[in-house]
């Protein structure tokens, strides 16, 4: 499957919608559109599989190594993968789009702003290309995608002050109707505001998917197989519904490999099927916290875990699992009340960043002394009661109060950091089972 990667100069210059205009364009094409998502996003890969039509796949290599960041990219289908970019092309000092195209071995189509430049959108552009050269990474950008660009002149400007060894990809044409409704944590969810159909067929009219296919290029094969685990012949429940609604294809994918997969919705009222463990992921609990103190789920989610039956909330799991949860309006909504913390969203987000964990003791994730690679954003903070117990250190991030993350009572643990399947922590919890 070849590739390129779409890489902006900075964030906020609109390298969603170029993507999904892209992926639209190339589909219009006839072909078979594999997106991606360069960082540890959950937000921007469901707007991809509403316009792709297949899950997107993450590709982090602080999250999944360079081995593990290969092996997600081939587990993808089609023909052609497209890649969004994290930030701008250079920035992030453990995953930057730069390095993911580096790792890939694809070429970088620049996504560039040039609803105010016509020649500085080239100088831009042939910055971006030298930087690469000053700071040792090997890095091909191949040329430009012109954002929020006007046709006639303001085009034909542009494209004559390229380089002539740097291709003009095409345009995304200025529309109001190709601008997604963001709140906190990003943009809304595909499913929440998809864009207009009529508005992505005009604008993906306008990029020349026939030079897009001359330069993309096919990764190298990932030399290393994933380490396999058997059958467990367990059932696992999965929470999916808009509460908990940020989870990994591939860890989907991995569960499913080795156990029978469950899905149940909270906030619809379904109550917690029949289960071996339970696996509540991220999502917007804050906006459904009515909702999920009357599901039957979460009460049952109580008592189960009261009787040993493992749990494991990440992030939005983690905040569904405490005693409280109390929205910036100030009211104040129970939860399950299986891990002793009392949750309070805040204006402003809490952290941001890479993790690295390190369990001091044995937990469903990992063994004692164990490193855990993962990923936190969040809005929220948790006050724990005193005598609370923690499962890790955290040696990069924040996690619940600064030194620690993971908190466990009984077979239950929540953390503030996302987990990708290729750190080994969902076949830990299979393991363990």
């Amino acid at each position: 499957m070849k590739g390129f990667v779409l890489g902006g100069v900075s964030s906020g210059v609109g390298k969603t919608v170029a993507t999904l205009v892209t992926v639209r364009a190339l589909d219009r094409a006839g072909h078979a559109v594999q997106p991606a998502k360069a960082g540890p996003d959950f937000i921007d890969p469901s707007h991809h599989e509403r316009v792709a039509g297949r899950p997107s796949r993450t590709l982090d290599l602080w999250l999944c190594g360079e081995e593990g960041l290969r092996r997600n990219y081939y587990r993808g289908e089609g023909d052609l993968c497209v890649v969004e970019g994290v930030m701008g092309l250079y920035d992030g000092d453990r995953s930057s789009t730069a390095m993911v195209a580096e790792a890939l071995d694809v070429p970088v189509v620049l996504v560039v702003d040039a609803s105010a430049g016509m020649e500085s959108v080239a100088a831009t552009a042939l910055g971006f290309r030298e930087y690469a050269d000053h700071v040792g990474r090997d890095v091909d950008v191949v040329g430009i995608l012109a954002q929020r660009a006007h046709g006639g002149r303001h085009e034909r400007g542009i494209r004559e002050a390229l380089p002539d060894d740097m291709e003009y990809f095409g345009r995304i044409p200025p529309d109001d109707r190709l601008e997604i409704p963001d709140r906190h944590l990003g943009l809304r969810m595909g499913e929440e505001a998809p864009l207009s159909e009529e508005a992505l067929d005009a604008a993906s009219e306008h990029v020349r998917t026939d030079r897009l296919l001359e330069v993309a290029r096919v990764p190298p094969r990932p030399v290393e197989d994933r380490p396999q685990g058997g059958e467990t012949g367990k059932r696992v429940a999965i929470a999916r519904d808009p509460a908990f609604c940020f989870r990994y294809p591939a860890t989907v994918e991995r569960l499913g490999e080795r156990s029978e997969l469950v899905m149940f919705s909270s906030t619809a009222g379904d109550d917690l099927p029949d289960c071996d463990a339970v696996y509540l992921p991220g999502g917007y609990p804050e906006l459904h916290a009515e909702a999920l103190t009357d599901a039957p789920a979460l009460e049952t989610i109580a008592e189960r875990a009261g009787e040993g039956l493992p749990v494991f909330g990440e992030c939005g799991g983690l905040m569904a699992l405490s005693e409280s949860l109390t929205t910036v309006e100030g009211e104040t909504y129970p939860m399950a009340g299986v891990l002793p913390a009392e949750v309070r969203m805040c204006e402003r987000y809490q952290a941001l960043d890479h993790v690295e964990l390190r369990a001091t003791d044995d937990t469903l994730t990992a063994s004692a002394g164990e490193s855990l690679r993962g990923h936190e954003f969040h809005y929220s903070s948790a006050d724990v009661d005193s005598d609370a117990r923690f499962a890790f250190e955290t040696e990069r991030g924040e996690g619940i109060d600064g030194e620690h993350d993971g908190l466990t009572e009984h077979r239950t643990l929540g953390t503030y950091c996302h987990v990708h399947p290729e750190s080994g922590a969902f076949d830990a919890l299979l393991d363990g089972l």
